[in-house]
């Protein structure tokens, strides 16, 4: 402080004897000089503050300018010639370069979705739904086609499924609404709610909540070729192939019919088994079996009838037992 004090006097006497016209030393007037420039500085560098705070203020609406969506971007005049001419090969280029927005959309819907939707079908119709956005996409609201695409995007993808969707929509909404309600019901209780817990949660009379109900199981589609993996590391299997084939005979059903011809055999003598077995199991025509034992046709009839009328009395005498 001291030295600060010495020198604003010595600058202060020095700037005296120059007004006053006296000789000034040397040390008086080198320090003069320094403060001089030092004020000199300072007043330079709060010119410059002051031109830049001037220039950019009027960089600032220029700056704004560009941040108008495809305004002024790298992609402006390729809009601008592709919405002057509409020409199918600028449209081209600007779906190759929006193209991972479908992708994008497609894939976070499908994680909403069952497992039998395929996401390809997903990107399908988002491409139709990029195409009409690059066609209705209007360059001078100065909005982002990022922002505007992602909306018509999704609203084709969802029109898609809701064409193909075989359940109507108030049938769906229905089945919505009992999910939330049972699922808020599960976290309250702990446990899975009653029928009538059901119907005071959606506020509707029992009748209607189980008309709902029934409703509402038609919405449940399930894909045969979807793929059951168990953990296990082995190869996944699908649904169709753990479906029962309905036209197949059951096998405890072809095991009881052979016990059953056993024992209705048992009492025939070989050429009677042979015609048996032949007409009933292998199902070959009287006349077949006449040429397989070396008989004429009439005669295999007539010792299928023989056998009939024998095994009808033999099966009376079985039930006569079986009361007694």
């Amino acid at each position: 402080m001291p030295a600060i004090k010495a020198t604003s006097k010595t600058s202060a006497k020095a700037a005296t004897a120059t007004r006053t016209g006296k000789k000034v030393p040397a040390a008086r007037r080198q320090v003069t000089e320094a403060v001089k420039a030092t004020r000199a500085s300072k007043a330079g560098n709060t010119v410059k503050v002051e031109k830049k705070k001037v220039a950019s203020k009027k960089a600032a609406p220029a700056r704004r300018g560009k941040v108008r969506g495809e305004l002024n971007g790298p992609n402006e005049q390729l809009w601008k010639d592709y919405q002057k001419t509409g020409d199918p090969s600028l449209r081209n280029t600007l779906m190759e370069m929006y193209l991972p927005v479908v992708d994008f959309i497609a894939e976070r819907l499908l994680l909403t979705l069952p497992r039998s939707i395929d996401v390809d079908d997903l990107k399908s119709a988002g491409l139709f739904g990029l195409m009409d956005a690059i066609d209705g996409f209007e360059l001078a609201r100065g909005i982002k086609f990022k922002t505007y695409c992602s909306t018509r995007i999704r609203g084709a993808i969802l029109d898609e499924l809701r064409s193909q969707d075989w359940v109507p929509r108030l049938v769906r909404l229905r089945a919505h609404q009992i999910a939330r309600a049972q699922a808020a019901l599960e976290a309250r209780h702990g446990r899975a709610p009653t029928h009538a817990e059901m119907a005071r949660e959606m506020d509707v009379p029992m009748a209607d909540y189980l008309a709902m109900t029934e409703e509402a199981k038609a919405h449940t589609v399930r894909s045969l070729s979807e793929t059951w993996d168990d953990g296990s590391g082995d190869q996944a299997a699908e649904k169709i192939d753990f479906l029962r084939d309905q036209g197949a005979p059951d096998p405890a059903d072809i095991l009881n019919q052979e016990d059953v011809m056993r024992a209705i055999i048992r009492s025939l003598n070989r050429r009677e088994k042979q015609i048996i077995l032949m007409y009933y199991r292998d199902g070959l025509t009287m006349k077949q079996i006449g040429e397989v034992l070396s008989l004429t046709e009439s005669r295999v009839c007539q010792i299928h009838s023989n056998v009939m009328k024998k095994l009808k009395v033999h099966l009376e005498v079985a039930h006569e037992r079986l009361l007694l």
